[in-house]
Formats: structure tokens, C-alpha cells, sequence
């Protein structure tokens, strides 16, 4: 963890304490990795770059590496498909919406299908909205509030207003098939001129994040009804996303956290960026690994599966690289972490050094931490590998805590860093570090391991 940041969390923590407010930074209540034989899949759907008529289907075990399930994957009748948003329903299905209309044409609908597998789609039908007025309808998006509700904010621009003059509406779904509709209605507070809106609830407050298209910023307003008045938090460069962006997608994290993703259309790529302290700061926007520059549009869809990948607990096991399969997680002398060759003629010594002992994960018992038999945890500090005694602090317990994420081979595993998503344990040039993840074949085999039985 870098100092400097560490110096910050833990001033925010005791201003927190102090305050009675440590609920604020501990982000969605409840989160926490799956247990053993589950595991969490986030699904992107995106239209590309490279075609307006088709929609990709990605997925990704940390909402960072995703992986082409399917494209195109889906291609609608009206032969355009931007935007497209994706839930899982309470009948078993997954629905699209989704803008049917390029933007330099008149567009009053929005499109829906439905799949029983995320990769094979179903037109359903397109749906004229019934605004009087209506120049455009676009950038539909699903919001399930917590009653249960089934709503659509979408982004729509009136003759009245101008034709380039948005404001969110939402629709609420008045049956259970998805196919009837309440009378749109504003979203009060936003507007006009804002385009992309996209809602969270975290516990009774509605938090939007919405582009203004007349700064190009995504800016932030909070609420206490779906329909608002909206009051706006945070405007400008608030959050160090810059401008010329849109698109914003918010999912959740294992780890308490909220990642937001978006399209960077001027400069031609993709981004994201993590926050932990109810939406107040953001971490320095990423470029999503592999897809910046080809996706546009995304949404991604949060759910727990079976599967996942699992080690054994409370056992002894060396972590072996899959790429240098001679060659073993240690720690040496310095109490840094390496990946050292060792054989069954190694010393004592070197044997002992590769012999960890797999735990519950201090900070989430369905992750891991690994402890050597010093009693001394495998945990990072400036990313580089180390192995300390536990201090018993929350920080600690969370850059010694790592998830299990699938392998590049069969049997083997990630470690994704619980506090830094999207940052795994891997060895460069031999030491232990935790990198953010790469779409390349090298990265992937640099951080995997298999957990194996010590020597005798």
C-alpha cells in the first residue's frame, strides 16, 4: 500500500471514529468475497468501435480482467444497438434495453431482449416511450430499487427543450414480464443538459452520476426519492476523471468497494476507477486492461455463482509458479518475498522458507492470507511482497489478505489483492509483487500459482 495513502485512510479513520461516522468508508453494507464453491462473475455487455450493430459479452472473476464470452453476440432487428444495459430478473432471465438509433437520427424507442444465458439473446420488441416532443430516447438503464421495483432511467431530449437538450426520466415496469410501462416521468434536480444518468442506492439515498454535456464532466447528485430533487455533490473534475467522458457504470465490490467505469470517447479509451468512502474520493483512473480503446458503453452485472477457486485452509503448502515451475514463493532473509528455486536437496532452511501456512483471510475469511512459520504474513507495502508481523490494524489485515481467482492452468490459482482490486500477486524479475492485472499471456503465468505439499 503506497505511504503516503496509508498516512490519508488512517487520518480519515480516526476523524471517522471521532465523528461516529465509520460507516461512512465502510461502503456497501455486508460485502464480502463468496464462500468456498461460490463465486462472484461480473458481466459486461458493450457495443464496440468497431460496430454500432452488434453487442459483446464479457466476464471476469474481478471486474477488472474480463474475458470475450461471446461477439457479436446479439444483433437487433433495427440492425443498431448502443448502450445496452443488462439485469438479472426475479424470473431467471436476463434483459437488455438498450438505444436502437444512431445518434445523427430521430430516435423515440428503446429495444429489449431477454436470454436465458447471457450469450444467446431473444428479441423481445422496441418500445416507443410516450413523451411528447421526443427527439431521442438513449443510454437506457435497468434501476431495482429496493422494493423490488423495476425501473429504466433513461436519457431523452424534447422539441420543447432543444434537440440536443437531455434530462433523465425513469419508467417503472407496471407488470412482471417487462412489457408495460408507467408514464415517464423527470427525474427533478438534474438538468437540463445531462445525459447518462445512472443510479445506486446505498442504503436510503439514490447517488447519480451524470454527465453534463455542457462541461463534459460526469458530475455527482445525491437524493432521497428515485424521482429526487436531486441536490449536485460534486461538479467539475470533482473526482479526477476528466472531461470528455461519459458513459458512467457503477458495480459493487467484494471488498466494500464501488467501481465506476467510463468511456473517455475524446481521447478513445476506457477507464476505470475505485472508491471506498461513500463516493466522497476516487483512486486514479485505470485504463480497463485489454478493452480500453474497443468497448463503448458498458454496463456490468454483479452476480455469485457456483465454482470459484479454492485452496485449503489451515495447511501447510508451498506456492508453486506456474512458469517457473522450479521455483517457489519464499521469504528471505530480508523479509522480502521472491520466487527462489528449491529442491528436495535444498537446506533445511530453504525448505522452510517456501512452507506457508494457508488461513482464513485476516480481513475475509473466504479469502486467504499465508503466514510463514516465523508467524509472519505474506502481505504487500509499496506493492512489493513482504513478510511482517501482524500489527492486528484493519490495513494490515487487508494487505495480508488475497482472493482466489482461476489460474492460467488447470489447478492453479490467482491471488487478486483484497484492498487494491485488480492488483495480484506475481513475480517480476524473481520478487513478489502485486501488479495491476494485464490482458497478456506473460501476466497471467506470472500470477498464477499451485498450492503444493511441502517437502519432507
Amino acid at each position: 500500500m503506497n505511504r503516503t495513502l496509508r498516512a490519508v485512510l488512517a487520518l480519515l479513520t480516526s476523524v471517522a471514529a471521532l465523528l461516529g461516522l465509520t460507516t461512512a468508508f465502510a461502503g456497501p453494507a455486508g460485502a464480502a468475497h463468496p464462500p468456498a464453491g461460490q463465486a462472484t462473475r461480473y458481466t459486461m455487455t458493450a457495443f464496440t468501435n468497431t460496430s454500432e450493430s452488434n453487442m459483446y459479452v464479457y466476464d471476469s472473476p474481478d471486474a477488472t480482467g474480463f474475458t470475450l464470452r461471446k461477439g457479436p453476440a446479439y444483433t437487433p432487428p433495427s440492425g443498431l444497438i448502443r448502450d445496452p444495459s443488462i439485469f438479472k430478473h426475479t424470473d431467471g432471465y436476463y434483459y437488455l434495453t438498450y438505444t436502437t438509433r444512431t445518434w445523427s437520427a430521430l430516435s423515440t424507442t428503446i429495444g429489449f431482449a431477454r436470454s436465458t444465458d447471457r450469450l444467446n439473446w431473444t428479441f423481445l420488441y422496441d418500445y416507443t416511450v410516450p413523451i411528447s416532443g421526443l427527439q431521442r430516447a438513449w443510454a437506457p438503464e435497468w434501476f431495482v430499487d429496493s422494493n423490488g421495483s423495476v425501473n429504466i432511467i433513461l436519457s431523452a431530449s424534447v422539441a420543447a427543450d432543444g434537440e440536443w437538450i437531455f434530462k433523465p426520466y425513469k419508467l417503472t415496469a407496471t407488470n412482471s414480464s417487462l412489457t408495460a410501462w408507467s408514464a415517464p416521468t423527470v427525474l427533478s434536480g438534474i438538468g437540463p443538459n445531462y445525459i447518462d444518468t445512472f443510479i445506486v442506492k446505498v442504503g436510503s439515498t439514490y447517488h447519480a452520476f451524470t454527465k453534463n454535456e455542457t462541461t463534459k464532466y460526469i458530475e455527482y447528485a445525491t437524493a432521497s426519492s428515485l424521482t429526487g430533487p436531486y441536490t449536485f455533490r460534486k461538479t467539475g473534475d470533482w473526482a479526477g476523471f476528466g472531461s470528455y467522458v461519459e458513459g458512467p457504470a457503477l458495480v459493487p465490490l467484494d471488498n466494500g468497494g464501488w467501481r465506476i467505469y467510463y468511456d473517455a470517447y475524446s481521447a478513445g479509451k476506457y477507464w476505470y476507477s475505485d472508491s471506498y468512502d461513500n463516493f466522497a474520493t476516487w483512486s486514479t483512473p485505470t485504463e480497463l486492461p485489454g478493452l480500453t480503446g474497443f468497448v463503448r458503453h458498458l454496463t456490468v452485472l454483479k452476480e455469485t455463482v457456483s465454482g470459484g477457486a479454492t485452496l485449503p485452509t489451515n495447511t501447510t503448502r508451498s506456492l508453486q509458479s506456474v512458469n517457473y515451475p522450479g521455483r517457489y514463493a519464499v521469504v528471505r532473509s530480508d523479509s522480502l518475498g521472491y520466487v527462489d528455486p528449491v529442491t528436495s536437496s535444498s537446506t533445511t532452511a530453504v525448505k522452510q522458507s517456501a512452507t506457508l501456512t494457508i488461513v482464513p483471510g485476516l480481513a475475509d475469511a473466504n479469502c486467504y492470507s499465508f503466514r510463514d512459520s516465523a508467524g509472519r504474513y505474506l502481505r504487500h507495502w509499496d506493492y512489493r511482497v513482504r513478510f511482517d508481523t501482524s500489527n492486528n490494524t484493519a490495513v494490515f489485515n487487508k494487505d495480508a489478505t488475497y482472493c482466489a481467482r482461476p489460474g492460467s492452468t488447470s489447478g492453479s490459482v490467482g491471488l487478486e489483492s483484497y484492498n487494491y482490486p485488480g492488483r495480484y500477486l506475481r513475480h517480476y524479475n524473481y520478487e513478489l509483487r502485486v501488479d495491476p492485472y494485464q490482458a497478456t499471456d506473460t501476466f497471467r503465468a506470472d500470477s498464477s500459482f499451485t498450492a503444493v505439499t511441502p517437502w519432507a
